[in-house]
């Protein structure tokens, strides 16, 4: 009988051991935040996109930051759809607003506004920023990127130029090639985003990473 209960206890020992009970270890908690995937109606799943947000926040996960994606679409369709006037002023609206969990200062915000024409590229800007093949008119500095696309949505709806705006974490060296080029491939991502939901067509949109455009000479 003694020799019966013995076994019975060594049993269930080490059933406690592998389930971890016998330590009252408790289940891991599940991970915070948001995937690439998950954030801002996932724009940044694609491979080129996602690894640039995990580089320029610094993780995997992400908190929401005020997006209003709805609000955005809903503007642009509305400008596209409303008569132009000098007085006509869209106002740019954050598509996607996101940081590091717990970590304000590790930050990213992407707005959309339409305007009536992309900028001329700008010469003084040659030593400051990074001219891409992307849309109409793409460049970006570490810290501010701009990309803006045609798009005309389903008739009625007149031609307009979407202005899409990203703004990096703050600190990173003005030199820094790779931001730029990080910063414009999720600029590039939202577009594309906003593109397809728009119904745009011949946006001129780049696949994945845009390629630094040629200088003039």
């Amino acid at each position: 009988m003694r020799s019966a209960l013995a076994r019975i206890g060594a049993v269930v020992a080490v059933a406690a051991v592998l389930t971890g009970c016998g330590g009252g270890g408790e289940a891991p908690a599940a991970p915070e935040g948001l995937t690439a995937t998950e954030a801002c109606g996932g724009f940044a799943k694609d491979a080129a996109a996602t690894a640039a947000l995990k580089a320029v926040l610094g993780g995997e996960r992400y908190e929401d930051d005020l997006s209003k994606p709805d609000k955005a679409l809903t503007g642009l369709r509305e400008a596209a759809a409303a008569p132009w006037a000098d007085s006509y002023r869209p106002q740019p609206v954050r598509y996607c607003g996101l940081q590091a969990p717990g970590d304000a200062s590790k930050d990213l915000k992407i707005e959309v506004n339409a305007v009536r024409q992309a900028p001329e590229a700008d010469a003084r800007l040659a030593d400051k920023a990074t001219y891409f093949t992307s849309g109409v008119r793409a460049y970006s500095s570490s810290g501010l990127g701009k990309l803006y696309f045609s798009c005309r949505p389903e008739a009625p709806a007149h031609e307009i130029v979407v202005e899409t705006s990203i703004w990096g974490p703050g600190g990173v060296e003005e030199t820094d090639l790779e931001q730029r080029t990080r910063l414009i491939t999720l600029a590039n991502a939202a577009a594309r985003d906003v593109s397809a939901k728009l119904g745009c067509e011949g946006d001129g949109l780049a696949t994945g990473v845009p390629a630094p455009a040629a200088k003039s000479s």
